[in-house]
């Protein structure tokens, strides 16, 4: 029997010790106003997260994966329902949650090491300043990029791009870290090479994820849930999936389960027949 679950049913397959309520989104939805009347992005999403979970979101394009997470990370407000983190409505956005954008974000006039140092600086503006660098160069080197430290992103792989993007969300500590089609734009090995090198960070800071992917195998291998979302307008969450596999999570031996394929074309079914795009 494939292993599905919709928000409200089974009970959630939580890490050790954490709190179901860590982030709620209760009843939430979203209208903005158009020249033509109201447009519902959103409608009736309900979703609680665990403290260290990590989350992929799925869905066609203008199904308001997007609008969601800015909802999460404060740059958004919902029309009606909550958000809440720690029991505490989201107002705003927060040093306790980072983005990370699919075209990076980076200050092109700044070397890669400025980039997280000036992330650094700004929230904790109370540290000498040796100790804010120190800080910046730790993350620098978690993602392998110490000998790029002096350059500034013109001079950087969009892969390398992206490490420090990682790096200066999590150099200020977040308690969840928000990742917008990060490996989107790069080729594939180098999006294999950072889907592993995500893996491991998170697996030594654990903090929440919420990440937006159009790649399936990529949530698979990634995430504990797989929150699919039906078309737009009035997007709801249609299906959780609960990702079976053990951590820490090997690829070859994923690709090699047959529980895998069998999620895979689950979600698949979802995306392209159940709720296909309707070209007319």
């Amino acid at each position: 029997m494939l292993n599905t679950q919709s928000p409200n049913s089974v009970p959630l397959r939580l890490p050790t010790q954490a709190p179901a309520d860590f982030l709620v989104l209760e009843n939430v939805a979203k209208v903005y106003p158009t020249p033509k009347g109201p447009y519902p992005v959103l409608q009736d999403v309900n979703l609680s997260v665990a403290a260290g979970e990590f989350i992929c979101l799925i869905g066609h394009s203008g199904c308001g994966k997007t609008t969601l997470l800015n909802m999460v990370s404060g740059f958004a407000t919902p029309s009606s329902g909550y958000v809440t983190l720690h029991d505490r409505p989201i107002t705003g956005p927060g040093p306790d949650r980072m983005v990370v954008f699919q075209n990076y974000a980076l200050l092109p006039w700044l070397s890669a090491l400025e980039n997280i140092y000036l992330a650094v600086d700004s929230v904790y503006p109370r540290k000498s300043r040796p100790e804010k660098m120190a800080i910046a160069r730790e993350h620098l080197a978690l993602v392998g990029l110490t000998d790029a430290a002096d350059k500034c992103p013109p001079q950087l792989s969009g892969g390398m791009k992206q490490r420090v993007s990682i790096a200066r969300a999590l150099a200020i500590r977040p308690e969840v870290l928000i990742l917008d089609e990060p490996f989107g734009a790069l080729d594939a090995i180098t999006k294999e090479e950072l889907q592993e090198e995500l893996l491991k960070i998170w697996n030594d800071h654990r903090c929440t994820v919420l990440m937006i992917t159009h790649d399936i195998d990529e949530a698979l291998f990634l995430a504990d849930r797989l929150v699919m979302m039906t078309n737009g307008p009035a997007a709801q969450i249609g299906e959780v999936l609960t990702i079976p596999f053990p951590r820490p999570r090997q690829r070859e031996r994923i690709m090699e389960d047959p529980e895998f394929y069998r999620l895979r074309n689950y979600a698949l079914d979802f995306l392209y027949n159940r709720f296909a795009h309707d070209d007319e």
